[in-house]
């Protein structure tokens, strides 16, 4: 299944953004491509490799879409 990854985004809050990644909070409970239940953030990776530093412990659903990683995080 392809994400509508322009339609994803235009639903969130963007949030933090800069040379490696862009974060989105989901504020309105749209539901996860890859699960299907409704997530808290989206974080888009930019670069390749991207390192990401977690503070706490998070499940994560993936997706690529343009050659773009896109990590939905679920508390």
């Amino acid at each position: 299944m392809d994400i509508d990854t322009d339609e994803l985004r235009s639903s969130l809050t963007p949030r933090e953004e800069n040379s490696a990644i862009k974060s989105y909070q989901n504020t309105v409970s749209v539901v996860c491509p890859a699960c299907g239940e409704p997530f808290e953030d989206l974080v888009v990776c930019k670069e390749n490799p991207t390192s990401l530093n977690l503070s706490k412990q998070l499940d994560l659903c993936v997706g690529v879409d343009e050659g773009k990683a896109y990590i939905f995080t679920h508390q």
